[in-house]
């Protein structure tokens, strides 16, 4: 019975973009509409290769991510959606998302998603200043972005998320508090808020180098406006850079922080299921031929330890705010936690950065500035 299965989170990449961001080091870039109409061909059958292998698992989340799954023609969406529900074993009310971008969605796509299953659109802003959207390189105005929220509202979605940044280059404080303003005011029922990290092989980096485009104090500021603004706006911080109202929390990407099982289909695309975790070929041609000619395009896969899994029970839990508890640890593991990370903890609350309630071990306020020092310890 499909309540006895275990539950699967599924995530579909999507590769293709107008252009490429100057910050952006995710899997994507431009293509013709010959390319992406085959791709969306050769997904629907990499999905069909699953089709009877996951018998055990009933999907409860669904994210198409990217690039811009919103680039996507209607007829070339509609068979990848027909496909998701054709070869997977659905819960009756999946959390089914989608990434969008202002400027290659339309009221028409919004409609085709409502139909096609999906309840919940991800709106990448990044900025409501001009200036700020041009240095980032995306291809819309504010102006655009305000357009297709309502259209997503006017589509039915009472459940979307906007993306913005901080630490932009020439980003000051007052003007990321506009920004927190003015998406505040739009009322969506989450927000995420990430500071600008500059990757080696971006334009950006070739810019700034190792040299943040924000000074650190600047930077510092930024992070805690975005919790203050958003606390007082009825927002509750769930994870490091994610926002939400009540109820609102995305359940697909708490799949990631929680180590629950997922699969990843399409170019890139990474899963874990079991104790391994795997990925797909990156290159489109090998991807597309192992697919063609029946073949699941797995690039590598990882077995891992109880070292690992535990490392990572611990250092992806820690981005929760809820943090991780002693007895889930205990479930995983059947070992105290004590017996494994007594040191670490223990140093962790004498310097104030972690903190225990009962069963509970979270980041305190300071711990969670200097995050990256404590998850470093769990490594």
């Amino acid at each position: 019975m499909k309540n006895k299965k275990k539950r699967l989170g599924l995530y579909i990449h999507i590769p293709f973009c107008v252009k490429k961001c100057q910050y952006c080091d995710f899997l994507s870039f431009p293509a013709t509409r010959e390319t992406i109409r085959e791709y969306a061909k050769v997904l629907a059958e990499e999905m069909a290769l699953w089709e009877n292998k996951l018998s055990d698992y009933r999907v409860d989340t669904v994210f198409l991510g990217g690039g811009t799954p919103s680039l996507l023609e209607e007829a070339d969406m509609e068979e990848i959606l027909k496909s998701i529900h054709t070869c997977f074993s659905l819960e009756d009310t999946p959390e089914f998302t989608i990434e969008c971008n202002p400027g290659t969605v339309s009221g028409e796509k919004f409609s085709l998603y409502r139909n096609g299953g999906v309840n919940r659109i991800s709106l990448g802003l990044q900025s409501v200043v001009e200036k700020e959207l041009s240095l980032l390189g995306r291809i819309h105005s504010y102006d655009v972005f305000a357009r297709s929220y309502e259209q997503a509202r006017e589509a039915g979605f009472d459940n979307i998320n906007i993306d913005i940044m901080s630490a932009i280059p020439s980003q000051t404080r007052e003007s990321y508090r506009k920004t927190l303003q003015e998406v505040i005011s739009l009322k969506p029922e989450h927000i995420s808020s990430y500071s600008l990290i500059v990757e080696e092989g971006t334009p950006f980096y070739e810019i700034y180098g190792d040299i943040p485009p924000v000074d650190e104090e600047t930077d510092r500021l930024m992070y805690q406006d975005t919790e203050a603004f958003l606390k007082k706006a009825g927002y509750h911080r769930y994870e490091i850079s994610n926002y939400a109202r009540e109820g609102k929390e995305c359940r697909h990407n708490m799949k990631y922080w929680r180590r629950e099982e997922y699969l990843g289909l399409g170019l890139g695309a990474s899963s874990f299921l079991g104790h391994s975790r795997f990925s797909n070929m990156e290159t489109y041609d090998a991807y597309r031929e192992a697919v063609k000619s029946g073949k699941f395009p797995e690039k590598e896969r990882e077995f891992l330890s109880e070292r690992e899994e535990m490392s990572e029970f611990m250092f992806l839990g820690l981005r929760c705010m809820q943090g991780v508890t002693a007895e889930g640890f205990y479930h995983s593991f059947g070992k105290t936690i004590e017996s494994v990370y007594g040191k670490e903890i223990c140093g962790s609350e004498k310097e104030g950065l972690l903190k225990r309630e009962g069963d509970r071990i979270f980041l305190t306020k300071r711990g969670i500035d200097v995050s990256n020092r404590v998850w470093e310890r769990f490594l």
